[in-house]
């Protein structure tokens, strides 16, 4: 028996998932929440948010609580848990087991999100935690004063040198290519920095250091010279993984791992919809985040309304 009911269930309190809580509680839903991480997801992390219309500049950790607390003033029900499957039942309805017990609901919005990915290289584990990170911004200030690199050559890997830069003597950002993937102001603003050196064209072969990290062999892919560089820590920022392993089966997800989902989020599961992150997408940004949130949450009520619990 189901410990928990709601009209929606959402996994994942980023901001596809919160965005589709407050649209699915304005529609006069009850909506629960599972998250098992922290609220805001990914952007909770970022310094500084300057790319959501109608607001010129704000923290991530600032316009996630924002969410958080407008979804909560609506009633939104947030559960600090995580799912471990999603089971349609006969009737359109489905079960969602977890760790805080199972939630039965009407339709479900899966806003699962992604998580940052590795270089692969032997002790990264580790080493994690000892001198090799994936947020600046949470960790940074442990290395206050002190030589850090950047591995990544998108937004998240410059925004992450910004951040760095302004508190770390020295911020060393490598990245494969020869040009960066970020947004082009961004990219103007990392590379006029005095105390960022750029490594181009190269990539980390080895973690130095034990039991914590002192130093990269870093490779040039064009020469082939291999130089060790000193650095306290390193922060990864060369991409995700979507958190869908637990939905499939009985979702269908492409190779990479993300839900086989178009632009109106409807999954091969009827009454099951995919937002954010973890759909499979062009484009991943805020904007299209909250846009996949909304269309989710009126397609969810939709779905909801037309499979009354019994």
């Amino acid at each position: 028996m189901a410990e928990h009911r709601a009209d929606i269930l959402v996994i994942g309190a980023g901001i596809a998932g919160m965005t589709a809580a407050i649209y699915a509680a304005r529609a006069g839903k009850s909506v629960a929440v599972l998250e098992c991480e922290g609220f805001g997801g990914q952007i909770a992390s970022s310094p500084q948010v300057e790319n959501y219309p109608g607001i010129a500049s704000i923290s991530g950790a600032d316009l996630s609580d924002a969410l958080y607390r407008q979804a909560s003033d609506l009633g939104v029900e947030f559960h600090f848990a995580r799912a471990s499957g999603v089971q349609p039942q006969p009737d359109g309805s489905f079960v969602v087991p977890g760790d805080a017990g199972n939630f039965a609901c009407r339709s479900v919005i899966l806003a699962a999100g992604a998580h940052h990915r590795g270089l692969d290289l032997p002790r990264e584990q580790q080493l994690t935690g000892r001198g090799i990170g994936y947020c600046a911004v949470c960790d940074g200030a442990f290395y206050r004063g002190k030589t850090t690199a950047v591995v990544g050559g998108g937004s998240a890997a410059l925004q992450s040198a910004e951040y760095l830069a302004g508190i770390c003597e020295k911020v060393i950002l490598i990245h494969r290519r020869d040009t960066f993937r970020g947004e082009a102001a961004l990219v103007a603003r990392v590379t006029a920095l005095p105390n960022v050196e750029l490594m181009l064209n190269s990539v980390v072969t080895e973690y130095l250091g034990d039991p914590k990290l002192t130093g990269l062999a870093v490779e040039n892919k064009n020469t082939g010279a291999r130089i060790e560089v000193a650095v306290d820590g390193v922060f990864l920022a060369v991409g995700q993984v979507p958190g869908n392993g637990p939905f499939a089966p009985p979702l269908q997800l492409d190779e990479a791992g993300y839900i086989q989902a178009g632009e109106d989020c409807k999954t091969n599961v009827p009454g099951l919809f995919a937002a954010g992150d973890c759909r499979a997408k062009t484009v991943r940004q805020l904007t299209t985040a909250a846009a996949d949130g909304t269309v989710a949450a009126v397609a969810a009520c939709a779905w909801a309304d037309a499979h009354p619990a019994n």
